[in-house]
Order: C-alpha cells, then sequence, then structure tokens
C-alpha cells in the first residue's frame, strides 16, 4: 500500500526544490516584436508622435514677455530661480504650483490605473515611446521579425556588421538629441545650441548630454523589457489600483478554448473547438514577450497590440473580434459562468464577446463603468479640486509681495539722543512686466520714523522704493522711536507698501524691539 503521506511530502519538498533553483533574475532573452496594425497600433503611433513632438519641439517655442524676462516659452531657469510656462511665472515662493503638479499627476495615474489598468505603461510612458522609436529604426536597418531573427542566427559578415552599426549609431544619435533637448528646457535653446557646438557651454551641459545619451540608448535599445520588468516599481504597485471593475487586457478564455488550429475538416466533422487557432500572433507582436492567454501576469504593460494581432485573425478566419479584449474581471468571470453553464446545452459560439463590448444573455460591459465608481469618483475629485484650487490662485494672485527680515546682530541699537534704532531689509516684488514705484509705511508704531540705509535722508514716515520689471527690489531701511512712547519691550507694528498708480498693496507683520526699561 502507497503511503500517502510519503507522496506529499516529496511532492512538497519537490516544489520547493524547484523553486529553489528558480533566480531572481532571469537573463535576458531577446525578443522581436513583429510589427502590429489595427486601432491600438494606430493610437500608440499617434500618442509616440504628439509626445515626442511635445519633448523635442517644446524648448524652440517663443513667448513675448517684452525685454524684462527671456522670450523662451518653457523655461526652467534654475540661474534665477524662476520657472516660466508660457505666460505663467513662478517665483520660488510658490514653488506650490510645481509641487501640485506633482501631487495631481500622481492622483491622475492612480485615477488611470483604477479604470483601464496600465494604459500609462503601454502608452504615454516614456520607457514605451522610447522602445518605440528604437523598434522603428530596427526594423528600417534589420527588416521585419522573421529577416531580425535569421540576422541575429547568421554568422558575422560585412552585411551583419554594417547593418548592427548604422542601427547602433542612429540609437546613438536619438540618444544625444534626447539629452540636448532636455538641457533646452533650463537655457536659452538657441543659445545654448550655438555654446554645445563651439565647445564654449558649462561643463555641466556635457555631463548631461552624455549621462542622459547613456541612459536613454542602454533603456530603448539594450534593456527595453527589463526596466519595465525589473527597475520600474509600478508593475507592483498597480495591483492596490484595481479591482473587479478596472479594464485590462484579457484573453477570453471561455470562448477561445479548446485551442486547435484552423482546419476546415475538422470543423466539418464537428469537432469541438474554441475560437483560438493557436497561431501565436498575439505572442509575436508582444513587446514584452509574454503569452496574454497565460492570464494576467506582471510584464504586461497593457500595450493592446495583441488585441489587434488577434482581431486580424480572427478576421480572416470569419469569426468575432474579441478573443482578446478590454474586459474587467467581474465581467470575465460572468461570461465564464455563462459558458460553463452552457456547456452541452448551446452551441459555444453563442458564448462570445462582441467587440469587447457586449456579453450575452443581458450582461454588458459599459465604457463608464470602470469610470464611474466610488474609487475612481474619489480620485478624480481630489485630482479637481486640486486643479481648480492652483487655477484660483494663479488668476487671483497678487502681482506684489513683500517680505520683510529683522536685523539679528545687533537686534537694536541706542541712538545718542535716546532714541532707539531697529534695523530691517524690506523686499519688494514686483511681478509685473513695467517698472513700478511704491510707498512704503508704518502702521502701529506711534511717532516711528524710517531711514534708508546708506543715504542722508532725513527720517520721514514713508520711503519711495523703485522696483524693475519682473523684479524683486531689496533696500534695508533703519527705524527709529523713542522708548518712551512704546508700552512693551515688543512692539508689533506692519510694513505697508502700496503702488499708489494701480492701488495695489501688501502689508507685513513686523515688531520693534528697545530695551528693557527699568
Amino acid at each position: 500500500m502507497v503511503d500517502q503521506t510519503r507522496i506529499e511530502q516529496f511532492d512538497v519538498e519537490a516544489v520547493n526544490a524547484r523553486e529553489r533553483r528558480q533566480p531572481l533574475y532571469a537573463a535576458r532573452r531577446k525578443i522581436h516584436p513583429k510589427r502590429a496594425s489595427g486601432q491600438y497600433r494606430r493610437l500608440k503611433w499617434l500618442i509616440m508622435a504628439v509626445t515626442l513632438a511635445i519633448y523635442y519641439v517644446t524648448p524652440w517655442l517663443r513667448w513675448d514677455r517684452g525685454g524684462h524676462a527671456p522670450d523662451q516659452a518653457v523655461l526652467l531657469d534654475l540661474e534665477h530661480r524662476r520657472f516660466y510656462f508660457f505666460p505663467i511665472e513662478i517665483w520660488p515662493q510658490e514653488f506650490y504650483y510645481v509641487a501640485g503638479l506633482l501631487v495631481m499627476a500622481g492622483i491622475g495615474l492612480f485615477f488611470v490605473t483604477s479604470a483601464v489598468g496600465r494604459a500609462w505603461c503601454g502608452y504615454t510612458c516614456p520607457q514605451t515611446v522610447w522602445v518605440d522609436l528604437f523598434l522603428v529604426v530596427e526594423r528600417f536597418v534589420e527588416g521585419e521579425r522573421n529577416a531580425r531573427i535569421k540576422l541575429d542566427a547568421a554568422a558575422w559578415s560585412m552585411d551583419k556588421v554594417w547593418r548592427r552599426l548604422a542601427k547602433h549609431v542612429i540609437w546613438l544619435v536619438i540618444g544625444v538629441a534626447t539629452g540636448g533637448a532636455w538641457i533646452f528646457y533650463f537655457a536659452d535653446a538657441p543659445t545654448l545650441v550655438a555654446a554645445l557646438l563651439s565647445g564654449e557651454a558649462a561643463p555641466v551641459a556635457y555631463v548631461t548630454v552624455a549621462i542622459l545619451t547613456a541612459t536613454t540608448y542602454v533603456f530603448g535599445g539594450l534593456l527595453r523589457e527589463q526596466v519595465c520588468t525589473y527597475m520600474c516599481p509600478w508593475p507592483r504597485i498597480q495591483g492596490a489600483m484595481l479591482d473587479e471593475h478596472s479594464l485590462t487586457v484579457t484573453y477570453n478564455d471561455w470562448r477561445g478554448e479548446p485551442r486547435r488550429p484552423h482546419n476546415r475538416a475538422d470543423r466539418i466533422a464537428g469537432a469541438v473547438t474554441g475560437d483560438c487557432v493557436d497561431c501565436n500572433a498575439c505572442v509575436a507582436v508582444c513587446p514584452m514577450g509574454i503569452d496574454i492567454r497565460e492570464g494576467q501576469q506582471l510584464e504586461c504593460i497593457t500595450c493592446a497590440l495583441c488585441i489587434d494581432a488577434c482581431d486580424a485573425v480572427m478576421g480572416k478566419i470569419g469569426k468575432e473580434h474579441g478573443l482578446i479584449s478590454y474586459a474587467a474581471l467581474g465581467d470575465y468571470n460572468a461570461n465564464m459562468a455563462i459558458a460553463e453553464s452552457a456547456a452541452g446545452t448551446i452551441d459555444p459560439s453563442r458564448v462570445r464577446n462582441v467587440d469587447g463590448g457586449r456579453l450575452i444573455d443581458g450582461l454588458k460591459i459599459k465604457g463608464l463603468k470602470a469610470v464611474l465608481r466610488p474609487r475612481t469618483f474619489v480620485y478624480f475629485t481630489l485630482w479637481s479640486l486640486i486643479g481648480f484650487a492652483m487655477l484660483g490662485l494663479l488668476l487671483t494672485g497678487d502681482n506684489l509681495d513683500l517680505n520683510v527680515l529683522h536685523d539679528r546682530n545687533p537686534v537694536f541699537v541706542q541712538l545718542s539722543n535716546g532714541d532707539v534704532r531697529n534695523g530691517y531689509t524690506v523686499k519688494i516684488l514686483n511681478k509685473r512686466s513695467g517698472a513700478r514705484s511704491f510707498r512704503l509705511s508704518m502702521e502701529g508704531l506711534k511717532g516711528a520714523l524710517m531711514t534708508r540705509s546708506g543715504t542722508t535722508e532725513d527720517p520721514t514716515d514713508s520711503l519711495v522704493i523703485d522696483a524693475g520689471a519682473d523684479r524683486l527690489a531689496s533696500v534695508k531701511v533703519f527705524v527709529r522711536s523713542r522708548p518712551k512712547a512704546l508700552s512693551a519691550q515688543r512692539t508689533a507694528f506692519k510694513f505697508i507698501v502700496v503702488d499708489e498708480t494701480l492701488g495695489e498693496q501688501a502689508a507685513y507683520d513686523a515688531w520693534f524691539e528697545v530695551p528693557a526699561q527699568p
């Protein structure tokens, strides 16, 4: 009699041993994606063209801000601590706009992922876009999938050498253009190009271009899918964003199984087969090299090229599209239940997914159902609130800002006539495109007078300060008062700055200190 316990123990040990032999990192198996055609491939071409155009062209767009500011439409001017985006200008103290945009980007990614899976990865991720571009070059130089496989297996010859050399040279040129375009966002593009070509640019510019050239070449040309599988954390995070209502690329095995090559004799003989003809077209076009028929996998970037490939095959053999489609887990399970209950009682061909959008027996996948649900509503509400708050701040923000710093050493000075003097650095920010004059005064400090540092002006209750267009005016002023006129050792008051022409004003809370009274 067989000892069942010993068998089960042996099976467990065998499984554990097999798992121990599995490496944490698998050596790269080169993938040769076949060119796909269809609606999702056309969408990817469009997105690739738009995103690459935005990236490479944006630094060259101009925006007239007058002679006081650069005319580059998008400029991250780190030297002067200023960000320009068409009519929007962000100062260092307004960096919360950048933080808000980053938060909106994160929430937007959560929203898109919870609704349609890894659509970001499949269509707009820079890694995906540049890999697509590198594949265009590879196909142009080395040919289509079969030709590339044959070239890899062939012995080295002049033909193979020049094709490989041409491909890698073009990849490096793309890498240089990528790195060059990046640094153009941080300085005037035409000026920086001239400096780069003449060898007069700053060393950091050349170093940055070299680093980005290397990363673009290695990530887009050599590593490709390895970056998505092993380097990117998002495939592991996305599981928390998905639920049974999220749309993902799915092989509908309730319709496709059992697989059998398309054979008219089998069909005439009445063999029970699914719609999948096991042609592997879905595998051939996959840039990640996976088989979607094996179920959801971490490597899948939801590019949907397998849908295009499968629909093309289904059309050729007279079957309806949608064997592979965007589907939610809840609807997939419902379809599976229908297929199982109908087995042996109705024609399996009745159980199918029509164009990825309708199920039999009244079950339907509604496109908005993946979007209009509590989780996505919360994401979209948060995203909208942050966006409207930032827009409101931009539209209602002041074009005048005042900041005052009290001297720390010494905090006060006792003058020979008995007055006490405090020093302040007054900073007036003029955000308008024209020079302005401001009147600086005080409120809440009885009998106090002020003078401008470094001048022989008589003490007065107000000063006129000029600020250039889109500039910060910084002035050192001294405020003096008699200690007996004050009721405390530290007295709060306000600095007030007014543009008397436009009526704009700003205030800043400050304090005036005197020695302790006996």
